[in-house]
């Protein structure tokens, strides 16, 4: 790994090109007080940009320019929406290597990955350009034929969008394209850490022809200056948040106040199941990537790893020598496959959970150690023979460690699953079909992968159950979250008081 890393020509040419400012009613802006914070490169510690840190009183001025375009944008066409959404996709993807880069210098993903993300991202427009013409009704004669029912759907009105550091671009386009396609105006907090690629995001929704106010953006180093101001106004309809359970539950408990419609996508604690008839390479292969995605900076990471146990050595040998050939360094030098984690508090908590589960009996099969040097770099690690009660099975680990465990029975395998708080994501190796359906009926969780270790896609509900959150995002649910249902009951247009008409 490089230990020198000197910002290039080119990557100083694009951080000068993104906005520092707030969005506001379309215009870039300081903050009201002036204040500014710092976005550091997680391979080195140095500032990469400095941006406008937003207070409560700018927090309402966004939300003053949410509501006044409220009106108009709901009434806006949805041919009109969808249109803008499919501009915002073409330009995004025009400018693929751009935000590539910048989530890659600012988040510290490899490029490769972060390519990834512009595509997933950017699949979020499009299908919810798709989605915003066919948010259908229905209109139909009640039961007993005196009455029609006409249903339609509303948008719920101006949003909060919280957004987390770990996807800069696929959680802002997972939020505002759904908004945007069931017409509602919205505030974007993107996370302090890494703001920037929000940043270019909305000036390309401008760029794309979004109406001055539906989308407003404000960056800021006190998300609670933020949040509270704007839960507490009654002109806000929604809050959408990706993050901890513990802020989720804040923001819940705030959010009751004004008895606000939620989206809560919350932690995870992904089981990562292989039974003895799995294809062990396959599982090899589906564990790499359910864990390494990322450099497991994923909610959906998985977490757990539990093997049965007679095929559990066979799996760690194969698994650890596969972890331990990954390229650790910064995300822009070729051939990096494992960049740093976000920051040194970030990989201080991960190896405290690798090293109290060392102490407890687990043994570091590869990895296991802080690497040397600058920035926030942490090696993938394997451990084996986890005790269950350990609390690296317990938490969210958040980083490059896989911890492993084994069972005997599948209820055994079960019980182990479901032994969490949380239900987002869980992942099912096995060659038996049946198995897989009985597994999936009976584990808690929100999200089940079949002998896959990726299955995030926009045209999928993403959601969990449990203390992992409330709601689905993507698929046709995520247009759901941001409209509100209103019935209208119509009397019989063929009745009259004394029968029917002739």
């Amino acid at each position: 790994m490089t230990t020198e890393i000197v910002i290039t020509e080119h990557e100083a040419k694009l951080l000068a090109s993104v906005p520092t400012g707030l969005l506001i009613n379309g215009q870039w802006r300081d903050a009201s007080d002036g204040g500014t914070f710092d976005v550091h490169d997680p391979a080195t510690g140095e500032v990469l940009a400095t941006l406008a840190s937003a207070t409560s009183e700018d927090a309402v001025a966004a939300l003053d320019a949410a509501d006044a375009a409220q009106a108009s944008w709901a009434r806006t066409a949805p041919r009109e929406r969808a249109e803008i959404l499919r501009r915002a996709f073409d330009l995004v993807t025009e400018r693929a290597d751009d935000f590539a880069l910048l989530m890659t210098l600012e988040m510290g993903k490899p490029l490769a990955e972060a390519r990834g993300e512009v595509t997933y991202g950017a699949e979020f427009l499009r299908w919810f350009s798709e989605e915003a013409v066919r948010d259908y009704g229905r209109y139909l004669t009640t039961p007993e034929g005196k009455n029609k029912i006409l249903v339609q759907h509303k948008p719920v009105g101006p949003c909060l969008l919280i957004t987390p550091w770990n996807f800069p671009l696929a959680m802002a386009t997972r939020k505002v394209a759904p908004a945007v396609a069931a017409g509602c105006t919205m505030v974007l907090k993107p996370a302090k850490l890494t703001p920037l690629t929000a940043q270019l995001f909305a000036q390309t929704m401008l760029d794309a022809g979004l109406p001055a106010g539906v989308l407003n953006v404000i960056p800021s180093s006190s998300a609670s200056g933020i949040s509270g101001p704007l839960l507490a106004d009654p002109r806000l309809r929604k809050v959408s948040f990706t993050g901890s359970t513990p802020v989720g539950k804040r923001l819940i408990a705030d959010a009751a106040q004004n008895v606000l419609r939620t989206s809560m996508e919350l932690g995870g604690n992904a089981p990562f199941i292989v039974f003895a008839d799995a294809d062990l390479d396959k599982a090899v292969d589906g564990a790499m990537a359910a864990k390494m995605r990322n450099m497991g900076e994923a909610c959906t990471a998985a977490n757990r790893f539990l093997v049965h146990e007679s095929v559990a050595a066979e799996f760690t040998r194969k698994f650890a020598a596969a972890m331990g050939a990954l390229a650790t360094g910064r995300g822009t030098e070729p051939g990096t496959q494992v960049g740093p984690l976000i920051d040194a508090g970030a990989r201080d908590d991960v190896h405290a959970l690798v090293s109290a589960a060392v102490e407890a009996g687990a043994t570091a099969v590869t990895g296991g150690s802080p690497v040397d040097g600058p920035g926030y770099f942490y090696p993938p690690t394997v451990l084996a023979n986890v005790p269950n009660d350990a609390a690296i099975l317990q938490q969210e680990i958040f980083g490059p460690v896989a911890p492993i465990t084994t069972f005997s029975t599948e209820e055994g395998a079960i019980r182990l699953a479901n032994a969490s708080e949380y239900g987002l994501a869980s992942y099912v190796y096995s060659r038996d079909f049946n198995r897989l359906l009985r597994v999936a009926e009976q584990i808690e969780f929100g999200m089940v992968g079949f002998n896959a270790g990726v299955i995030s896609n926009a045209a999928a509900p993403f959601g969990g159950v449990k203390q992992s959150g409330l709601g689905r995002e993507g698929g046709s649910e995520g247009i759901a979250e941001y409209t509100t249902t209103q019935y209208i009951g119509i009397a019989d247009p063929y009745a009259e008081e004394g029968g029917q008409k002739s």
